[in-house]
């Protein structure tokens, strides 16, 4: 029976070594989770757009979240016609 008491030791220490570097390796896992996460806290800023005019003539409409320019839209478009069209009616309602 001393051999297999021998034989069971090694097998023992094996596995608090296997635990052990199991136990290691899981804090490193762990950490990058809470990063790809999404925050929540900082709610995505409106949108909005802005109108650049030269010689009294709307040329570009820049869209805009928050203080960053997402994009310029050709006032001649189909969606700058929308957008424009949009804001002049909102803009003689107001008056």
């Amino acid at each position: 029976m001393a051999e297999n008491e021998n034989s069971a030791a090694p097998a023992a220490e094996a596995t608090e070594q296997t635990s052990e570097a199991a136990s290691a390796a899981a804090p490193q896992e762990e950490t990058p989770q809470p990063e790809a996460a999404p925050q929540p806290e900082a709610p995505p800023e409106e949108i909005s757009y802005h109108a650049v005019e030269k010689d009294g003539q709307v040329t570009a409409l820049w869209e805009m979240q928050g203080r960053k320019h997402i994009r310029t839209i050709d006032p001649r478009s189909r969606q700058g016609q929308e957008i424009l069209r949009l804001y002049t009616s909102e803009h003689h309602e107001e008056q």
